[in-house]
């Protein structure tokens, strides 16, 4: 019987309209057994089951849209090493034993990503020449040398730099000072979530979009997946991997995160006379406001910038004005060129501000949560979740594994908290 499932369009950005070709994922149409079934085409579930199937595992992922269809495909394409909490942070929060290893994992995280596209020539656009973060005050010049110092005394590749050379790197005079991490870099984010699903599916992951896993239900020992139509995957593992777009699959995960849409706005391409002057080195950057703005170039010259949206997925335009507004304030040599494309997608957060692998049951995992630096992050969760479903142990992972859910507490009024959190945090940064 066919999968009644209409096709999910992917939403339109520059990066649908820049990227590789997707590979064929057609709606499920049978019952399908695997060892593990995975929800969610993501970076977290592509890189989950790329690194299941070559330990020789069978694996089916499931998504509802088409691969990168989410936030894996409309983020702002930074390969952020890193987690919210800095070095020392963690090894406060979590000892002396499990906090520098959280702190080394987080800190090699771009590694992963940029191995993947290595190791299956995945062609899109990578770049690693580093990330900036450039200090909108005095007060976020002191917590970036800060963070800088603490990565700095762990060897890592990174450099304080003074306001005069964040000008020349940035272009702009915009900015007090701030650091860079060489360990980072930029990549067309659809390219590399297309390229992740067709190296997996060259490798015998079966992988169907347009998909929707509707109900998920324990049987005879194992996990049965159904979808539309009477479509199903019957499997031993399960690995709900839907971070910003997790609904009611299972009862109570959606409580787990709260999501907001990041918004994007994208020049066409530059004149050679104004692409020159901007981050010269190819960097990507993202400021210290609370509510940040990130920017940077992509292949062909266009200036691309994203900030902070709205809770719902209804687009506003102010919102895209106020990016072309704050793109205008970095870089005067933009006000007179012409604006392409506008998108937005869920960015996801947690009550603890870490990313989350939640054993939810015998068999069944969740991963979800990445505070804005999912490329890295998802990627590596992934395989973090891979490892635990194959029987490494808890303690002997760089990230905690939780046994229960924490979820937000008052859940249901999240569109105003978000809305009251954000008027809260940009008079913070207008005052310091």
């Amino acid at each position: 019987m066919a999968a009644t499932l209409k096709p999910r369009p992917m939403p339109p950005s520059l990066w649908a309209a820049t990227a590789i070709p997707a590979p064929p994922t057609p709606a499920l149409d049978a019952t399908l057994t695997a060892d593990v079934a995975i929800v969610g085409a993501g970076y977290t579930g592509l890189s989950a089951a790329l690194h299941l199937v070559e330990r020789g595992v069978s694996v089916a992922v499931l998504d509802a849209g088409e691969p990168g269809w989410g936030a894996s495909g409309r983020n702002g394409g930074q390969v952020i090493p890193g987690l919210k909490y800095d070095p020392d942070e963690l090894e406060r929060m979590f000892g002396p034993e499990l906090g520098p290893r959280m702190a080394e994992f987080a800190g090699k995280s771009a590694d992963l990503v940029f191995d993947l596209i290595d190791k299956h020539q995945i062609a899109c656009d990578p770049v690693r020449t580093g990330w900036l973060q450039p200090a909108h005050s005095p007060t976020g010049k002191i917590n970036a040398d800060r963070r800088a110092a603490q990565w700095i005394k762990r060897g890592a590749d990174v450099a304080l730099l003074d306001r005069a050379q964040m000008a020349d790197m940035l272009g702009s005079e915009h900015y007090c000072g701030g650091w860079i991490d060489r360990r980072a870099g930029n990549i067309q984010p659809l390219s590399f979530a297309r390229g992740l699903a067709a190296a997996a599916i060259a490798q015998g992951v079966a992988v169907h979009g347009s998909t929707e896993a509707q109900t998920l239900r324990r049987e005879d020992g194992k996990w049965r997946i159904e979808a539309p139509g009477g479509a199903s995957v019957l499997a031993e593992h399960v690995l709900l991997a839907t971070n910003g777009y997790t609904d009611s699959l299972w009862p109570g995960l959606e409580r787990e995160v709260i999501s907001t849409n990041s918004y994007q706005a994208a020049t066409r391409p530059l004149p050679a006379s104004i692409r020159a002057g901007i981050l010269k080195g190819g960097q990507a950057a993202s400021d210290t406001r609370r509510v940040l703005l990130y920017y940077r170039l992509d292949r062909d010259g266009r200036f691309i910038i994203g900030g902070r949206g709205t809770a719902t997925d209804e687009p506003s335009p102010p919102l895209f004005e106020k990016l072309r507004q704050a793109a205008r304030a970095i870089y005067p040599q933009l006000a007179e060129v012409e604006w392409g494309n506008h998108w937005s997608g869920r960015v996801c957060f947690t009550t603890d501000h870490l990313p989350h692998l939640v054993d939810l049951a015998p068999g069944l995992v969740a991963a979800l949560g990445y505070q804005g630096r999912g490329v890295a992050m998802a990627t590596n969760l992934g395989k973090l979740a891979s490892a635990y479903i194959m029987g490494t142990p808890a303690d002997a992972l760089p990230l905690p594994v939780a046994t229960k859910l924490t979820p937000f507490p008052c859940h249901f009024l999240r569109v105003p908290a978000l809305y009251a959190a954000t008027r809260w945090y940009r008079l913070m940064d207008m005052i310091n």
